[in-house]
Parts: C-alpha cells; sequence; structure tokens
C-alpha cells in the first residue's frame, strides 16, 4: 500500500496584504460616506495605519464601529486577520447599508498580535515613527465582542493565502 503526502503551502507578500485591504478600503470609504461621520482625508490616515500595522505582521483584528452617545456599539464590522488562509481571491466589498443615525459616531479599534505586544514602548514608537502613522492611537474600552449585537459572517477579502475575513454586528 502506497501513501502521498501533498503539502500545500502559502506564500504570500506585502503586495497580496494591501491587495486584501482594498476590499477593507472600500468598506471603511462606504462607511463613512454613507454616515457622514468621516471626511475623505481622515479616512486615508485611519488606512494608512492599518495597512502598515497588518505589513508587519502586527494586526490581528480591526472593527469599524458606530456608537451612540452612551458609546454602546450601535453597528459594527470586524475584519479579522488570516495568514493560513487557503483563499487565493477574495470577495467583493459591500453589504454597508450603514445609515447616518443622529447622536453617533464612529471609531476603529485595533487589535494587536503578540508579536507587537512583545515590542518595547520605545519600539513601538520608533515603528510608528518610521511608518509615518497619521493618527494618534490610544486604548479603547468597547467590549469589541459586541454582545448586544448580533453577528453575522460577511465577506472574505484574499490573496495568494492571506485572508481578511468580515463579520457584520446589527
Amino acid at each position: 500500500m502506497s501513501y502521498n503526502t501533498i503539502t500545500a503551502t502559502s506564500t504570500y507578500t506585502v503586495v497580496d496584504i494591501r491587495k486584501t485591504f482594498e476590499g477593507f478600503e472600500a468598506d471603511l470609504r462606504m462607511i463613512a460616506k454613507r454616515t457622514e461621520k468621516w471626511a475623505s482625508d481622515y479616512v486615508d490616515k485611519v488606512f494608512h495605519d492599518i495597512v502598515k500595522l497588518a505589513e508587519a505582521k502586527y494586526l490581528k483584528t480591526v472593527d469599524i464601529v458606530l456608537l451612540n452617545t452612551a458609546t454602546i456599539p450601535i453597528r459594527a464590522a470586524k475584519y479579522t486577520v488570516n495568514e493560513a488562509g487557503t483563499s487565493i481571491t477574495g470577495d467583493r466589498a459591500g453589504g454597508n447599508d450603514w445609515n447616518n443615525l443622529p447622536s453617533t459616531y464612529l471609531q476603529v479599534v485595533v487589535s494587536y498580535t503578540s508579536a507587537w505586544h512583545l515590542l518595547t514602548q520605545q519600539q513601538k514608537d520608533n515603528f510608528q515613527q518610521s511608518n509615518n502613522f497619521q493618527i494618534g492611537w490610544s486604548s479603547s474600552s468597547i467590549d469589541n465582542n459586541f454582545p448586544n449585537l448580533s453577528k453575522q459572517a460577511a465577506q472574505n477579502f484574499a490573496s495568494n493565502g492571506y485572508e481578511l475575513n468580515k463579520a457584520n454586528y446589527k
């Protein structure tokens, strides 16, 4: 009896990460436009920083959250990085039927990989400075498990095994 072993490996590059994040960028722009909470230049800044974190493998998840004045999430989209994915190409952006609700605001919450947490504060500062970070990122108290909202699986953005899995929360 003979056995064959097949090993599947995925090799992605920085270009694949950038391609994967094109779907995220389209979502971010559409949500900002539909909610009328952020100008295009602010979206540029947020996107710039997030992609730099992803390229350095420091990004675990990123959430776009619409909150009310009591800082309770009303709507959210969570994007989870999967560096060991199997998808060669991904879905198109969409599913962003967000509205401009009064007394609400948008916030982005990033969760970092363990590699980021292993850096000293000086190394983090150096990374942000050398990558020309545009936003002054700070800690968040938002529960990004969104226990008051229901989760729905959404798009999978991908390029050569690098994936960004989206879930919508309403």
